[in-house]
């Protein structure tokens, strides 16, 4: 492993741990975008990522129903001194029809939860703990409070939201430290710069954009993912990605597409250059958790962490945002934009 290739590292928030600055999802290696193809490959991955500076990886409890926690947790227990371990409660998933899901954040759940993914992963004790997605029904200082239980007693080490609002993460850390707030951001979707990015960096509370390669459509690897995706494969649902949104977003990419032919890199790359160089344009921690399967785009990810992109690049790519056709999800609601 040489040097000049291993990805630095940040402190994830106030008081949060030490990660490389780019991190790992692991969502994909067995949930969600089809079949595993190789499951010797992903598990390379896992091991390749850790060579060249990747420290936080990153799951949750309702992918594949508990599945990828168990897939990931033979490399976290091998390397449990070096990995910071993420997952996450909330979603429940009707087993019979994936589809249909309800959003648990009540203290007897949060509980009967963390005991769960502990048993899944081998582990003692979860080095940070995200709430998936938020129920309004529950009052947020019940479930932060019942999740400061969890580190008091040994079970979770840090506290992390998932696509709250700027104003629930005030009320959650006037509660309980929280090192991190987990939401979707890059190129196509910015809502979140709007509120929860300033309470993040007024806060001292570092940003973990998932889907800063827009599930794959930023570079280029589908236009119609009703057309070009195999049958079991999520993406196909979203809205942006289907009909006549799939055309008009894919021709966004052409300012993509240029920078990215006059520098000699990937798509990919500008997209996620843009995603860390946020944490200099916005003022706070930044860390990316890009998915990947293979060993070969892992390295193209983490290497997009020494890209710098220069004012007229910043601003060629600065208008996409306003102009992507359609939502995030079908159902923005348990999204920190549906409640804003």
């Amino acid at each position: 492993m040489s040097s000049d290739s291993t990805i630095t590292s940040v402190a994830l928030g106030n008081g949060g741990p030490e990660v490389g600055v780019q991190g790992l999802g692991c969502m994909g290696m067995s949930f969600a975008y089809g079949p595993t193809t190789d499951e010797a490959e992903a598990r390379a991955t896992l091991e390749r990522a850790l060579e060249l500076g990747v420290t936080l990886f990153d799951t949750a409890d309702m992918y594949g129903l508990g599945e990828n926690e168990k897939f990931i947790a033979p490399f976290i227990r091998a390397h449990r001194d070096q990995v910071v371990l993420a997952t996450k409660f909330a979603i429940v998933p009707d087993p019979d029809n994936p589809v249909q899901r309800t959003i648990r954040n009540d203290r007897p759940y949060i509980r009967q939860a963390v005991e769960a993914s502990l048993r899944r992963l081998g582990v003692d004790e979860i080095d940070l703990y995200y709430m998936h997605r938020r129920n309004p029904d529950v009052p947020i200082e019940e479930s932060v409070g019942a999740m400061a239980e969890l580190v008091a007693e040994g079970k979770v080490k840090h506290l992390g939201l998932s696509e709250v609002t700027g104003s629930e993460l005030r009320e959650a850390q006037a509660v309980h430290p929280i090192a991190a707030v987990q939401s979707e951001w890059s190129l196509f979707s910015r809502d979140i710069e709007a509120n929860v990015v300033p309470a993040a960096r007024e806060l001292g509370v570092a940003l973990v954009p998932y889907s800063p390669l827009g599930r794959g459509f930023l570079t280029g690897a589908f236009v119609h993912a009703d057309k070009e995706l195999s049958s079991d494969d999520w993406r196909r649902t979203l809205p942006r990605f289907t009909g006549d949104n799939a055309a008009a977003n894919a021709a966004l990419l052409e300012p993509v597409r240029r920078i990215a032919e006059a520098r000699g890199i990937s798509l990919g790359q500008v997209a996620l250059a843009w995603a860390q160089q946020q944490a200099q344009v916005h003022g706070l921690t930044v860390v990316p958790i890009p998915g990947t399967r293979r060993r070969s785009r892992l390295e193209e990810n983490t290497a997009a962490t020494r890209i710098e992109l220069g004012a007229d690049e910043l601003a060629a790519l600065e208008p996409i945002a306003g102009q992507v056709s359609g939502g995030r999800y079908a159902d923005m609601a348990f999204t920190s934009a549906g409640r804003e």
